[in-house]
């Protein structure tokens, strides 16, 4: 139950309403695939090698999921008027912050708090819909704000490649200011506050903080196996803290929080369970590709960043077919089918890609497996979203599929890192080895090797999908067709 309050005796037409929720989300999806192209020119501007510059990805991705489901309870809590203008400005400063850095560690700071941003703002933006549309009008909004969230993702690469060929890496970063100075005056003016009467569930910092440091560490501490080895006192401490941090965020959550980020109990449901491992395993594996891709194309091919941005441009393409496929297809085929395809389509596509060369040709060796790969990811957003709130209870569906959307932030920035350091490590191997490989092959050598287990790690998925139950309730009466969360998490945001 919500109430409104007089903050504005304006009124809002319900276009306008919707255009402050997807504004907001475009520019939050945005950021996660905007940097990519960036990062070699950001890289070199600010004297940050390969290794590091994959911080100034995890960095945003790792607050962003570790405070997201709290930012979803603060909408509730403090109203969505007040969240909103505060993810807002949260979003917007830390991206004038990150467009003026001039060292690696004051983006990679930016980062950080931009990813924060983007927790507080981005479930603001559902509960803004959810709050204003009813009846038959709420799940075409839900598929209006689905679909600019999808076109952010998409669009990031070239958007990232024309504004750093054309203008400056920075204007990646810049570009969100027009956005947020409109969203947020447009949003003061006419946007009513809305909150739950019954909102008195406290906010779990302490359960946030755990996990996002947790995570952290842990990333840290792979990361850190590039200039230090894996029994070293360093990594060690690392490791150890994380593993600390991570026991205590689920002893906190289990036996001590009131009002537990997450509530264990939804992980009862083998689908949910099935989902968040494969969006661990498979989501990771393609949100490192277009990290070692971004680095093929413009370190060993000589593309610039325009050139890299369309090389980008089928890809999302593929993404936005393999997304509109599956969602027709799951009523006929049901949830375990698609998983399978996908995950599948996906192994053969990295398998594919690891076949590069420092000869490539982008039509002729890399357009199809990288279609092939992106189409594959498309078609496991549907499937997951379903399999992850079909048997729960319905008041739990906004927590799980924020759980699902966690897991795919939390699975790319531990692949991110893992095959970082294993690229990392090979392209050093083939550079010390007997008859030292020259730079550009030692590289290649690097990105093959991370394309290789990204194969294997999508085979697992396949294989963890086929534990999912040969029928899962994609008609349950728990997770009905338009329900707001299964579309959040089907975003891939």
């Amino acid at each position: 139950m919500t109430s409104t309050s007089p903050t504005t005796s304006r009124h809002a037409p319900d276009w306008l309403i919707l255009s402050i929720a997807c504004v907001a989300q475009f520019m939050v999806v945005l950021d996660v695939s905007i940097v990519n192209v960036a990062l070699p020119h950001m890289g070199h501007d600010l004297g940050m090698s390969q290794t590091k510059a994959q911080w100034v990805i995890n960095a945003y991705v790792l607050t962003f999921a570790g405070f997201l489901l709290l930012g979803g309870r603060a909408a509730d809590l403090f109203g969505r008027r007040k969240v909103y203008l505060l993810g807002t400005a949260v979003f917007t400063l830390s991206s004038v912050a990150a467009g003026f850095a001039h060292t690696g560690t004051q983006m990679i700071v930016a980062r950080a708090v931009q990813g924060l941003g983007g927790a507080i703002l981005s479930p603001a933006t559902l509960t803004i819909i959810v709050t204003t549309f009813s009846g038959a009008r709420l799940p075409k909004a839900i598929g209006a704000w689905s679909a600019v969230a999808g076109a952010g993702g998409a669009v990031g690469g070239l958007a990232g490649g024309l504004l750093t060929g054309l203008a400056s890496w920075r204007w990646c970063f810049f570009v969100n200011v027009p956005f947020g100075i409109a969203a947020t005056t447009v949003a003061t003016l006419y946007l009513q506050e809305r909150r739950s009467r019954e909102a008195t569930v406290k906010l779990d910092v302490t359960g946030a903080l755990l996990v996002t440091a947790g995570l952290t560490a842990l990333i840290y501490g792979v990361v850190n196996t590039t200039t230090s080895s894996w029994t070293s006192s360093s990594t060690l401490s690392w490791l150890i803290g994380a593993a600390v941090l991570l026991i205590g965020f689920i002893f906190w959550e289990a036996r001590v929080a009131s009002h537990p980020l997450v509530a264990f109990r939804i992980f009862q449901s083998r689908p949910l369970t099935v989902a968040n491992i494969v969006m661990v395993l498979a989501g990771g594996a393609f949100f490192a590709m277009w990290f070692f891709l971004t680095y093929y194309f413009q370190n060993v091919l000589g593309y610039g960043a325009v050139r890299t941005g369309f090389a980008f441009l089928p890809m999302a393409v593929a993404i936005i077919i393999g997304a509109q496929l599956s969602s027709r297809l799951l009523v006929k085929t049901g949830v375990r089918p698609l998983l399978l395809v996908g995950a599948a389509f996906a192994t053969l596509g990295f398998f594919w890609l690891s076949l590069i060369s420092t000869t490539s040709a982008y039509w002729s060796d890399l357009f199809a497996p990288g279609f092939l790969c992106s189409f594959a990811m498309g078609l496991l957003f549907a499937p997951l979203a379903t399999a992850a709130t079909a048997n729960v209870d319905r008041a739990d569906a906004g927590l799980a599929s924020g759980v699902l959307n966690t897991a795919r932030q939390v699975g790319g920035s531990l692949s991110l890192a893992i095959l970082g350091t294993v690229a990392f490590d090979r392209t050093r191997a083939l550079l010390a080895g007997r008859g030292a490989s020259p730079l550009r092959v030692a590289e290649v050598g690097g990105y093959v090797r991370a394309f290789e287990i990204s194969a294997v790690i999508t085979l697992v998925a396949f294989f963890v999908a086929l534990a999912l139950p040969a029928k899962v309730g994609h008609h349950s009466s728990h997770a009905p067709q338009g329900d707001p969360a299964a579309a959040a998490a089907a975003a891939g945001h």
